[in-house]
């Protein structure tokens, strides 16, 4: 086809024309703290007893399309309340893309505290509706509820996004304005609770109280990311309609009953948050220690400020000297000149410790 460009310019929608592809970095050869992911592996008794599991997989059919044992699983796991119904996606972003697929109407606004989750913004743009972005208060990353009653009043949005705790600052907003919001939203409300296991906070039980209300979860932060395995609560109201954008068969028969499986060795992931959550306060008590600012998380990463040194050029020296994290400083406004670091094993936060202060000090 000639004139291939032009051909794409004439088809496609501006709003995907104008997006960029979200970033993944190449870790290879690198310790690789940038991604938000369990640093823990299966002991081995647990994955030769996963693999005898999966010897029973039919491979050769296509996967429950309801998934109803995996469903009933996780509804146990997290204190799913009764009256309430799940659905499954393939990771939070198919679940967010589904939610946002339903809205109606061209003047459709999606809204949420900023700086915050990529995808909420990324998926509403490349499906033609209107994301606004109400930053929060620059001291502590709290949500500004002025602004938010005013951007509310004003854009009447038909979805608002809490990431709870929040990514990539890693504080949970205060449970009073995560109410206040709830109470005056025009439309639905998903409080995404990715980092949910690192956390001393839910709005589970909320569910009841609530019927704008829909909780998100996903299993990647718990050690299952390369399952890509997600899910919605809600009232059945809400759910089955959504449930009519999920393409079927969604959730692969690998996934299904591996997931099934990791849910009945709760203790071993039990045991790996006990371990992250200690982790992450013992990294955050030695970056205190340099020439940054520290902000509290309540998630499996700690996000922090450089006070005499440029982002990028730590960021590149870290690459350097073999740690890979997140450069959050590109983004701009809150996150100027901030970087972010997931809680991996102790010798590699010592590692990347040992780099950051060798980077710092020259």
């Amino acid at each position: 086809m000639k004139n291939i460009e032009g051909k794409v310019s004439e088809l496609l929608r501006p709003e995907v024309l104008a997006l960029s592809a979200y970033p993944v970095q190449d870790s290879t050869g690198l310790i690789k703290l940038d991604a938000m992911e369990n640093p823990y592996t299966w002991p081995r008794a647990m994955v030769d007893e996963w693999l005898e599991d999966l010897r029973s997989a039919r491979i050769n059919r296509y996967p429950d399309p309801t998934a109803d044992r995996l469903r009933s699983a996780l509804r146990i796991a997290n204190g799913v309340p009764e009256e309430a119904d799940l659905m499954l996606g393939n990771g939070s972003d198919e679940l967010i893309q589904i939610v946002l697929m339903g809205l109606g109407g061209e003047d459709s606004v999606v809204l949420a505290p900023q700086p915050t989750f990529v995808m909420y913004r990324q998926i509403a743009v490349s499906l033609g509706l209107r994301f606004v972005g109400v930053d929060l208060n620059g001291k502590d990353f709290s949500v500004d509820m002025d602004a938010m009653r005013v951007a509310i009043d004003l854009h009447q949005p038909k979805v608002i996004f809490l990431a709870y705790p929040n990514n990539p600052t890693g504080n949970a907003f205060a449970s009073d304005d995560m109410v206040g919001i709830l109470r005056i939203a025009p439309g639905l409300v998903v409080v995404d609770e990715a980092y949910a296991p690192f956390a001393d906070a839910t709005f589970m039980p909320k569910l009841r109280e609530f019927p704008n209300l829909l909780v998100m979860r996903t299993l990647s932060k718990l050690g299952l990311a390369g399952l890509r395995l997600g899910f919605l609560v809600g009232h059945p109201a809400w759910i089955g309609q959504l449930d009519k954008l999920r393409l079927p068969y969604n959730i692969n028969v690998l996934t299904q009953q591996t997931a099934e499986f990791a849910l009945s060795k709760h203790a071993v992931f039990d045991a790996q948050v006990e371990c992250i959550r200690r982790d992450r306060e013992r990294l955050a008590t030695q970056l205190a220690a340099l020439p940054v600012e520290v902000f509290p998380s309540q998630a499996n990463f700690v996000s922090f400020r450089l006070l005499e040194n440029d982002a990028v050029e730590v960021f590149e020296r870290l690459k350097q000297a073999g740690v890979l994290i997140k450069n959050l400083s590109p983004a701009g406004g809150l996150l100027r000149n901030c970087l972010r670091v997931t809680v991996g094993l102790p010798d590699e936060n010592q590692r990347f410790i040992d780099a950051l202060t060798e980077i710092l000090q020259r």
